[in-house]
């Protein structure tokens, strides 16, 4: 009948075949909207659902996740919620260390720099391990001045030093935050539930021993802590 060729005329910016008129289309329009829901779901790691509506045109990085459910004890959550808060506070400082040119110098710099590529990683990983074990995530420790947290104050003084004091300020904070991260790892392999988890942990006291290794030598950041 006449109606159907307005359908076989419809312009399109690709040539390809019909796959069965219109039902193959709308199949086949439907089965793309999944696969990319899907997929833009597993690499945000926390279900952000009003992100998914249209696709980047590039896929941000993301580092390895879990693809199945995992199980996590008391241990391996709180090693998390506070592993996480504690990665956030030292990339918060590392930003506002490349803010400040006068007081930051190049070798400084480069540290900080690997730091924030590292950490951010360590972010991805460790909301990924959240999503699989079906925990929410949740600041329990806000307000609190735990050992080795960036916290706001910490951060307050850091913009109201000099700029020459601020390359061995940042050292001694960032020092303090990897030093009191292997303590944490340390305690997720000794007492952590999830084998997952405990993998990650040595990664990340395997990852500090070095961070530790490439600030020593500088102001506000001397001395080695014990390694198993």
């Amino acid at each position: 009948m006449s109606g159907d060729a307005p359908v076989d005329q419809q312009p399109t910016t690709t040539r390809r075949p019909a796959f069965g008129g219109r039902a193959g289309r709308i199949v086949g329009v439907v089965a793309t909207v999944v696969v990319t829901t899907v997929a833009v779901g597993l690499s945000q790691g926390w279900g952000r659902a009003d992100q998914i509506a249209s696709p980047p045109a590039a896929a941000p990085p993301a580092g390895p996740a879990p693809t199945a459910s995992v199980v996590l004890n008391s241990t391996d959550d709180a090693f998390i919620q506070l592993l996480i808060p504690m990665n956030e506070g030292a990339l918060a400082l590392i930003d506002h260390v490349d803010s400040r040119s006068a007081g930051a110098d190049p070798s400084l710099r480069a540290v900080l720099n690997d730091l924030r590529a590292a950490h951010q990683a360590e972010l991805r990983d460790l909301r990924g391990l959240l999503a699989a074990g079906n925990v929410p995530e949740q600041n329990i420790h806000e307000g609190h001045q735990m050992p080795g947290m960036v916290t706001g104050a910490s951060l307050a003084e850091l913009r109201a030093a000099p700029d020459t004091e601020v390359p061995s300020r940042a050292a001694a904070l960032v020092r303090a935050h990897l030093a009191q991260s292997v303590v944490l790892c340390r305690g997720e392999q000794t007492a952590g539930g999830s084998p997952e988890l405990k993998a990650l942990a040595g990664r990340i006291q395997q990852a500090r021993a070095a961070e530790l290794s490439a600030l020593d030598g500088r102001p506000g950041a001397t001395g080695t802590p014990q390694a198993d």
